[in-house]
């Protein structure tokens, strides 16, 4: 009884976890005229997926959202991982003072929910001068990742035995070039599984890009596709949801392309 049920539940399961992926895809793909709110389940008649999606690239102007959000989706999250690198480092190789005091401290950041800080954010990028900027998005996309990174760092540094920082001490390397030339070369994969799930993060950020910024020049992607169906009054649900798959295209392949190094980078302090 147990080899019957135990398949059809996961099936079930799959086939619920994959209803809102072919929701997506169906209406994606209908021509507008042939959307209607009560036919959703029903399949395509007229495949016009590729002209929705030109359609939610040249009226929603996504253009300068997808060149301004690979920005903060590449820098952001590149500084965050050698920033919690460093303070892995610091705290694993260089035995630092009261460093797990400093760990939390860093890693505190994430116990409140973001919701609780955009008021305060809000006025302060306002009174520094950096709201609606390309500065201040990297510098918010840079700080708020920084702790995740620090902590898988911190813990794939601690499996790398101590004997190597002080055998290349003893041969005379700096502090900078023991950080840059041994412990970054071996934390490759944990650097490559931190980034990657980190520019995910950025890629799909909504919050803080209605938070923080206001021009088409400077607002992330999802708050371009967010504006698509209120800014654009007459672009069609069809073209919406055309728009949303587009731009949710880079992270999926970019998982797939990096699958093996991220497996390999889960695996944390494993060698």
């Amino acid at each position: 009884m147990a080899r019957i049920l135990r398949p059809a539940v996961l099936i079930v399961l799959g086939l619920i976890w994959l209803a809102p992926i072919y929701l997506l895809l169906v209406n994606a793909s209908k021509d507008p005229a042939q959307y209607a709110a009560d036919q959703v389940w029903r399949p395509i008649g007229d495949f016009a997926l590729f002209d929705n999606m030109r359609e939610a690239w040249e009226i929603g102007g996504l253009g300068d959202a997808v060149s301004s959000t690979l920005l903060y989706s590449i820098v952001g999250p590149a500084l965050a991982v050698l920033i919690g690198a460093a303070i892995g480092f610091a705290i694993v190789a260089l035995r630092l003072k009261h460093g797990f005091f400093w760990f939390v401290l860093v890693f505190g950041g994430t116990v409140f929910p973001l919701q609780m800080i955009l008021m305060p954010l809000f006025v302060g990028y306002v009174e520094a001068g950096v709201y609606d900027s390309r500065l201040g998005m990297i510098a918010i996309y840079t700080a708020i990742t920084v702790p995740f990174a620090a902590l898988v760092m911190r813990n794939f540094l601690g499996g790398i035995a101590h004997q190597v920082f002080e055998a290349a001490v003893v041969d005379g390397a700096s502090t900078w070039r023991i950080f840059w030339r041994i412990y970054l070369p071996m934390s490759t994969s944990a650097l490559v599984a931190v980034f990657i799930l980190q520019a995910t993060f950025v890629w799909n950020d909504l919050l803080l890009g209605l938070a923080l910024s206001q021009s088409t020049e400077v607002r992330p992607l999802m708050t371009a596709v967010a504006a698509l169906q209120d800014t654009y009054g007459g672009l069609q649900l069809t073209a919406v949801l055309a728009g949303g798959l587009l731009v949710s295209l880079p992270t999926v392949v970019l998982f797939l392309s990096t699958q093996r190094i991220f497996s390999r980078g889960l695996s944390l302090g494993q060698f």
